[in-house]
């Protein structure tokens, strides 16, 4: 895998001249980013970020370096080794690109690796700012207590989490759309998301198209080395996707599977899918957590989306998905951005 890259838009920022660094590990982190797109186009910024199908298509029109995958979850599913190479990696990795970019100011998303990105330009000079994971409704995230002390800023985006992170400020961007959705076509897309292999979800999905229980047509995408065989002319089967393609196929979906990721879920209620998502379980070694358990229950009673982890569930969660009108949701961090505008021309 290669650790870094670095491609350049060529387009000059209209706005103030300071030095921007958006550093996020992948998936959702990564996400979060992209949607303060209103706040960076206007300053010389430039992506920190892992190797993933997102990170590639952020990395094809902008400035943007990729540093290896590290996470404390790592070693709580038995692989301190990887965890530990990857940290020293990561460490070399972060300090090239930090001292070749020299950034006035750092955004971050977390996770993991960001810590070296946040700690090697605190120690050059920039200001860091640390927006913790939307994910994270009842407390802050295992890296915003790790990383705090390197954070001039800190921003939660729940209430409940701001209250138990000293110090932080909460913006909470959720907000219900009240538009109708788009015209759908009978497809499904099923997705394990841009980090992690998940073959559970994988085999609900495979295994409620043996059953007839899914007779639209079906884009699965599988993750990096996972069996994509199929000999189902109504179901693709494709291990990545660029995310430009991911939002083509939410644009059409009228059913989406995915994990319990809040990119995820996010982007496919945004779009106005059927939305059945199913979390990945730190107990069955899907994950460094729980917190898509979390996320998932706390959008379930919202009335969003349904959950399944059995192909029971999946079953009935189609059912239930299929009778009703679903309601859209998005995130509008346009309060924070308005904020984060005014700290950085103030502060950095």
């Amino acid at each position: 895998m290669r650790s870094q890259i670095s491609r350049a838009s060529g387009e000059e920022p209209v706005g103030s001249s300071l030095r921007l660094c958006l550093a996020a590990s992948g998936g959702g982190h990564v996400r979060q980013l992209l949607d303060l797109e209103p706040l960076w186009r206007d300053y010389r910024s430039f992506f920190v970020t892992e190797d993933t199908a997102l990170g590639e298509s952020i990395a094809a029109d902008r400035e943007c370096y990729f540093v290896p995958h590290v996470a404390l979850g790592q070693a709580k599913l038995g692989n301190p080794l990887a965890m530990l190479m990857g940290a020293l990696r990561s460490i070399g990795t972060s300090f090239s690109i930090i001292r070749r970019t020299r950034p006035d100011v750092v955004i971050t998303t977390g996770a993991g690796s960001m810590i070296f990105v946040m700690m090697w330009a605190k120690l050059l000079g920039a200001r860091t700012i640390l927006v913790d994971s939307f994910a994270r409704f009842e407390e802050p995230s295992a890296f915003a207590r790790l990383a705090a002390p390197l954070a001039d800023l800190r921003i939660a985006q729940s209430k409940r989490s701001a209250e138990k992170w000293k110090g932080a400020l909460a913006f909470d961007p959720f907000k219900m759309i009240d538009t109708p959705r788009p015209a759908k076509e009978p497809l499904m897309f099923a997705t394990v998301g841009a980090t992690l292999p998940f073959p559970r979800l994988v085999d609900l999905v495979r295994g409620a198209r043996a059953k007839g229980q899914i007779p639209e047509r079906i884009v699965l995408q599988v993750g990096k080395g996972a069996d994509c065989e199929s000999d189902d002319e109504n179901l693709r089967c494709v291990e990545t996707l660029p995310f430009d393609e991911v939002r083509s196929l939410l644009d059409k979906a009228d059913l989406v599977v995915c994990h319990g990721g809040t990119g995820s879920l996010i982007t496919a209620l945004r779009a106005g899918c059927r939305v059945i998502a199913v979390p990945r379980r730190f107990e069955q070694g899907e994950h460094y957590d729980n917190h898509q358990a979390e996320i998932t229950e706390t959008f379930r009673q919202r009335g969003l989306l349904e959950t399944a982890d059995t192909p029971e569930e999946f079953a009935q969660a189609l059912e239930r998905v299929r009778g009703r009108e679903p309601l859209r949701a998005t995130t509008d961090p346009s309060d924070l951005i308005a904020y984060l505008r005014e700290w950085i021309e103030e502060k950095a």
